[in-house]
């Protein structure tokens, strides 16, 4: 008999499917092979580079925490759903980045090939370049149905959660630990661009969306801050716990490059201390919201629950 936490879960679990279908149609849409408005031609190649890496599973959480933050606020959907395939889209890209032998150097993606193993390096790069300025076509178009003080806001704030000083930034941060030991705060510093910045994004595009107070906007902010340390630890944990073929992706990846992660620093005992005083966090933010923000806040349960989730899901979310 199912605990009620693992029915919550369960449930969460069909709505974040729900939403990654919906995302994935839009996307299936984009990236047709018809030029759009201003394109000359989509090179047959590129375009099925690009469909490798957005086509082959994954969780989707990014676009989801796009759509429940807009949810919380009744947005209307349609234009929230075109925020969350640009944000997709420049996640999938960093993953094909990622990937790169002069990155990471994976074979495996979401247990099938990498873009760079697929077809060749050069794909792989020009595909990514791709997606990441897609992301600002889908965001920057009248199409989507956003107004214009909305869609130039979010190109700003996705452009710095990406860029420089966000994901980008943290990247190579992250290439750099191969030769530097970070301690606590630049281990977590790190963290927070690579892979915090864009959930970041997710939770405040979507209170953006629906023209929220400034408040709102920073809470949910928040909220994603902490969503995304919780998923780094987590992450970390994998790496060490699990085999290849379970998590779809090279494991022990950190160990072998000798990088320090929170994991390497402190004992299992404190990592899942440190976990359940994020989730705790997370959940006190939402504490305004009431029963509306009961979505969002099993992203921190489902988090935290990843192993179980994998083999449906593919994962990368």
């Amino acid at each position: 008999m199912k605990s009620e936490s693992e029915c919550s879960l369960s449930n969460f679990e069909t709505i974040l499917y729900k939403n990654a279908e919906a995302v994935v149609a839009l996307l299936d849409r984009l990236l047709s092979a018809t030029p759009r408005n201003g394109e000359v031609t989509r090179p047959a190649q590129l375009l099925e580079a690009m469909r490798h890496a957005v086509f082959n599973g994954g969780k989707r959480l990014r676009p989801f925490l796009v759509i429940e933050s807009a949810a919380l606020f009744d947005a209307i959907p349609e234009p929230v759903l075109h925020i969350a395939a640009a944000l997709e889209c420049v996640h999938c890209y960093s993953l094909i980045h990622d990937d790169l032998p002069s990155m990471d150097d994976d074979d495996i993606r979401r247990g099938k090939p990498t873009v760079h193993k697929m077809f060749d390096e050069a794909t792989a790069i020009l595909a990514g370049d791709a997606l990441l300025t897609i992301a600002f076509d889908i965001l920057a178009d009248n199409a989507n149905g956003l107004s214009a003080p909305i869609r130039a806001g979010l190109v700003l704030l996705l452009a710095r959660a990406c860029g420089l000083g966000g994901m980008v930034g943290g990247q190579m941060l992250d290439l750099a630990a191969q030769k530097v030991q970070y301690d606590e705060k630049g281990i977590i510093t790190l963290q927070t661009m690579k892979t915090g910045a864009l959930l970041r994004f997710a939770c405040k595009a979507g209170v953006v969306a629906a023209n929220a107070t400034m408040e709102d906007q920073e809470r949910l902010a928040e909220f994603g801050s902490l969503v995304g340390l919780a998923f780094q630890l987590v992450d970390d944990l994998l790496d060490i716990k699990k085999d290849t073929g379970g998590l779809g992706k090279k494991t022990v990846k950190d160990a072998i490059a000798g990088k320090a992660t929170l994991v390497t620093l402190h004992d299992i005992n404190w990592i899942h201390r440190q976990l359940d005083r994020l989730i705790e966090q997370a959940n006190d933010i939402l504490q305004p919201y009431g029963k509306k923000a009961d979505i969002l806040r099993h992203v921190t349960l489902f988090i935290s629950h990843r192993t179980h989730s994998i083999e449906r899901y593919g994962e990368t979310m």
